[in-house]
């Protein structure tokens, strides 16, 4: 595991975006599992301005959303697929047709998140980001979720829907219910991105990085990945016991 930390939210930006770059460039047909959050979208604005100035093309790449609200309109600005085009695809010569999701809005849900884990599966990630909830949930995946669970249902706790009632009206308007990729299905990707911003995830992150391997902090699970890079600003690292900043 290699833990980079940056000086501050900008420049853990950077570094989270040139990590996505080298994948994307050594790959002939990436894939890329995309997350959405605040913590995304300074590494999408990043990737977004390199491919504008002509030094990044994401032709050829396929995007794998990691989860998606229960319930919300195709067009809601806060359904997932909806947040990545906006904050890149509708920016880069990625085409719509190459972003896949999990459909929040089928009859069967169920059915649905096993046809989207078998979809991730097949397609092997080449990089997987992830952030990381303040509870030490990856995705969707609230504490006790165990590591070999494959997408599902799932009922978003109250502490998830209250940190994420920033991005709605209010905390009654955010979904009770997502399609999360699962932490079984998360771990087969070829390489995990993790990133976190702020004091707020200085102790989930420790937990993650320097705790136990545990389901009660589901983060942790990245321990058992052979092939893990962590990008935290400062505040994020002030609990880690060893790592060093970069700058």
């Amino acid at each position: 595991m290699q833990v980079f930390i940056a000086k501050d939210a900008a420049a853990a930006a950077v570094k989270a975006a040139d990590i996505v770059e080298g994948v994307v460039r050594s790959r002939l047909r990436p894939r890329i599992g995309m997350a959405t959050g605040s913590t995304m979208v300074g590494i999408y604005r990043s990737l977004v301005d390199r491919y504008q100035a002509g030094a990044l093309s994401f032709s050829g790449t396929s995007v794998y959303l990691l989860d998606e609200y229960v319930g919300l309109e195709p067009r809601h600005p806060q359904a997932f697929r909806n947040v990545i085009r906006t904050g890149l695809a509708d920016h880069v010569d990625l085409g719509d047709d190459a972003v896949f999701g999990p459909d929040g809005r089928a009859p069967d849900l169920e059915a649905e998140a096993w046809r989207y884990d078998q979809l991730v599966t097949k397609a092997r990630i080449d990089i997987q980001l992830l952030g990381i909830g303040s509870n030490g949930h990856i995705a969707f995946n609230e504490p006790g979720t165990p590591f070999d669970e494959p997408s599902s249902v799932v009922a978003l706790c109250e502490q998830t829907r209250s940190d994420n009632a920033r991005f709605f009206d209010s905390i009654d308007d955010v979904p009770s219910l997502a399609i999360t990729q699962g932490i079984g299905t998360i771990l087969q990707a070829k390489k995990i991105l993790l990133v976190a911003l702020g004091k707020h995830k200085a102790r989930p992150i420790r937990d993650a990085l320097e705790g136990p391997v545990s389901v009660e902090t589901p983060a942790s699970a990245v321990q058992l990945h052979a092939d893990v890079s962590v990008v935290v600003d400062r505040e994020a690292a002030s609990l880690l016991s060893t790592a060093r900043p970069e700058g």
